[in-house]
């Protein structure tokens, strides 16, 4: 498995500790989220990185509420949810993102398997709103397994985001332990789905790092993932939210999360960000970036190999 690291008194190793800035940027965003009644992922995950993003203008928007209908043992978003989607959420999103004059927005939900489409309306709808306010601002998706609707995928995608994600979070084995409602392979056949309809799109999948996982079952995940087209991969370590969640079982240090980093971009990985505080909308404009350059770099020479066959 990956080297772990003794944990300090505190419970985390150094390289886990981090200042939490403040600053304008920062309150202008808390701000106006609250005005607008809108929910982040970052703020409902207890992502660590939610006070740096924040001081740089970006969030990533969180709909369909603040309750999930499955109870993953590594999520600290709450549970159960007991009302509707809000049909003005989109609008508000929207809003938001032109009021920032966001260049990229990274748009998430909780999962509602309570909902006949798994809430693949309300995803398009955000994305058409979104556009309407702000025309080149670039959208991505970070989107639930709509318990394999192939229909509802298809809602999403024909709305044409700029980048569609789905995380896999955790190795095969490890599925009954850490997403006991959820499955493996349909996560690999929504991405795969996503790739045999739109080529074109780029897709986007993360995993956590530190629930007991091996090398070799970190490495056979990459291969999976790549086989069914993913383009961007993010690696980040798994960070217990509280004492009713797993354990963390190890702590990756930075050098190594570098060394896999390099290793998955071996592997055929557009775009790849590992390290210890990444999470799948961690940077994830630089990160678009940076991988649609090599995806043009890749498509060029395969042109120049087509036609010198010929």
């Amino acid at each position: 498995m990956p080297s772990c690291t003794n944990r300090t008194p505190s419970g985390k190793p150094k390289w886990l500790r981090r200042s939490l800035p403040t600053g304008p940027e920062y309150e202008k965003i808390r701000r106006l989220l609250k005005g607008h009644a809108l929910t982040t992922v970052c703020q409902e995950a207890k992502c660590p990185n939610q006070f740096e993003c924040y001081g740089q203008g970006t969030a990533t928007f969180m709909i369909l509420g603040e309750k999930c209908t499955r109870n993953c043992r590594f999520c600290a978003v709450g549970h159960r949810p007991e009302t509707l989607p809000d049909p003005e959420e989109p609008e508000r999103v929207a809003e938001a993102v032109a009021l920032l004059q966001l260049r990229y927005a990274v748009v998430t939900s909780v999962t509602r398997d309570d909902l006949p489409d798994g809430g693949a309306a309300l995803f398009a709808q955000t994305i058409t709103a979104i556009r309407k306010h702000q025309p080149n601002t670039l959208v991505e998706v970070l989107i639930p397994d709509l318990q394999g609707d192939h229909s509802a995928l298809l809602t999403i995608v024909n709305a044409d985001p700029d980048v569609l994600n789905h995380n896999i979070e955790t190795v095969a084995r490890l599925y009954p332990e850490v997403r006991p409602q959820a499955e493996y392979t349909r996560s690999l056949d929504l991405l795969r789905r996503v790739k045999e309809t739109f080529p074109h799109l780029p897709t986007k999948s993360g995993i956590m790092l530190g629930l007991g996982e091996t090398t070799g079952e970190i490495e056979e995940t990459w291969h999976d993932l790549r086989a069914v087209g993913c383009d961007i991969l993010t690696m980040g370590q798994y960070l217990q939210p509280s004492a009713e969640h797993l354990p963390v079982q190890c702590f990756l240090p930075p050098e190594e999360f570098a060394e896999l980093a390099d290793k998955a971009l071996a592997l055929g990985f557009a775009g790849v960000a590992a390290g210890p505080f990444v999470r799948s909308s961690y940077q994830a404009e630089s990160l678009y970036h940076k991988a649609m350059r090599r995806i043009e770099v890749l498509r060029t020479t395969a042109c120049r190999e087509d036609v010198r066959k010929y």
